[in-house]
């Protein structure tokens, strides 16, 4: 079946490109560390082993930050509403992105950062309950693929920019530059941005065809706990999953340079094309992502087996980054592929379990079902840091055999969506929609 978005109307991919806008400048704030760290190690003259300890421990703080505003975060968009949560959330992280120009030391930088961390959690609850309220269930999943393919541009201006930036006008300016844009999408939001029920831009068939899921009219008004929400199955199945599988994005997020750097002795400039790749082979993942799903459900399939059945080859699809250093041994642009790959096939899976929380709960708590599945996967990211990078990573580099630490990582990498796929399977094999006034 394909949809006439002619006679239908398409203003809800209108809202889509004002959550893509968003994502995209909330991971362009938060990436720009990934590629001044270098400068940050001459201005707080950190030698080359305080350098991976203090930066293990300015990833842990923002890592912290983010787990915690992840889990009130959902509750205040549930409280606040979608229009001024959104807003809310963009203004204050765009903020935080310009006080890190005013640090003066590895700790003042880190207390920017988990400013940073506490105010950027609120875009991936906000977006999913935009999500769940501009698009009927078959369309989410390609929705959010597309707002969340702005991860990958976000990542990709960030090579591209911040090292000429901080070149050319100084570490700092890379921040200031990137905060400010945020104010841009601030002024688009309160523009473009109203509920369906009050958006005048709409028409009555769009608004109808958004409402089209015979089990979804439920009140969108009442207030559901965390207790309540943390006795369902699913919760826990959306839980594990990020859990197990945040932790390989923050990774690539905030070592994929320092990797390509020691690996391959890549200079800034030699940096900016294999890290901008990586990501742009990612943002086609993000979008098939979320086609993938709905074109089975466009042949008749139920919509937990499309969910269920894309998300376990996206985490097949994970496994050859195993062998990127093998691969890296004969041309570095293999390694590249392999793990642009691997970042494709992330966020096809991310594009997937953010929408099964839309799949199996109401639209009045996918907001805060989506913070609590956001702070698992942040203290999923602290404990990978914690028990692996920080201690693995310094060890090997004391050691001059940071090669090693990496080889071990990307096993890491390549079992954690097959665990967490099997994960989800047993706790929610079926997806059953929760109905929590029951």
């Amino acid at each position: 079946m394909t949809i006439n978005n002619a006679a239908i109307g398409k203003y809800r991919w209108t809202i889509c490109s004002l959550l893509f806008f968003a994502t995209t400048v909330n991971y362009l704030d938060r990436a720009v560390i990934s590629y001044i760290k270098p400068y940050l190690a001459t201005a707080f003259s950190w030698d080359k082993v305080q350098e991976a300890a203090n930066y293990s421990n300015i990833e842990i703080a923002f890592k912290a930050a983010y787990a915690l505003g992840m889990l009130f975060a959902g509750r205040i968009i549930d409280k606040l509403g979608t229009k001024i949560g959104y807003a809310l959330a963009t203004g204050l992280w765009s903020i935080a992105a310009v006080c890190h120009a005013f640090a003066t030391g590895t700790g003042t930088f880190s207390i920017a950062r988990i400013f940073l961390g506490i105010t950027e959690s609120g875009n991936f609850p906000a977006a999913i309950k935009a999500t769940a309220e501009w698009f009927p269930k078959k369309e989410r999943a390609l929705a959010t693929g597309i707002f969340n393919s702005g991860s990958n541009i976000g990542a990709i201006v960030a090579p591209l920019t911040v090292p000429l930036i901080a070149h050319n006008w100084g570490w700092q300016w890379a921040f200031i530059l990137t905060g400010l844009i945020g104010i841009i999408w601030l002024v688009l939001w309160f523009i473009f941005y109203e509920i369906p029920s009050k958006q005048k831009r709409l028409s009555e068939a769009e608004f109808n065809y958004i409402h089209s899921d015979k089990d979804e009219g439920e009140s969108n008004k009442e207030k559901v706990s965390w207790l309540k929400l943390l006795s369902f199955k699913q919760t826990w199945a959306f839980a594990i999953g990020k859990f197990l599988t945040d932790p390989v994005w923050w990774f690539y997020l905030f070592w994929l340079p320092d990797f390509l750097r020691k690996q391959y002795s890549l200079t800034d400039n030699q940096l900016m094309w294999p890290s901008a790749i990586v990501y742009i082979i990612a943002s086609f993942g993000s979008i098939y992502g979320g086609w993938l799903p709905m074109k089975f459900i466009n042949k008749g399939w139920p919509v937990f087996k499309a969910r269920k059945t894309s998300m376990l080859i996206y985490a097949f699809l994970v496994l050859p980054i195993v062998f990127a250093q093998l691969l890296g041994d004969i041309n570095m642009w293999l390694a590249v592929a392999v793990i642009g790959l691997a970042a494709a096939a992330h966020q096809a899976w991310s594009a997937n379990i953010f929408t099964t929380v839309s799949d199996m709960f109401p639209k009045k708590a996918t907001a805060s079902v989506t913070g609590i599945g956001g702070m698992f996967g942040g203290v999923g990211g602290i404990l990978l840091t914690l028990l692996v990078q920080k201690r693995m990573f310094v060890y090997f580099e004391s050691i001059g055999q940071i090669k090693t630490g990496y080889y071990i990582m990307f096993f890491i990498c390549g079992a954690a969506y097959l665990i967490a796929w099997l994960f989800m399977h047993f706790l929610a094999p079926r997806m059953q929609k929760i109905d929590i006034d029951a």
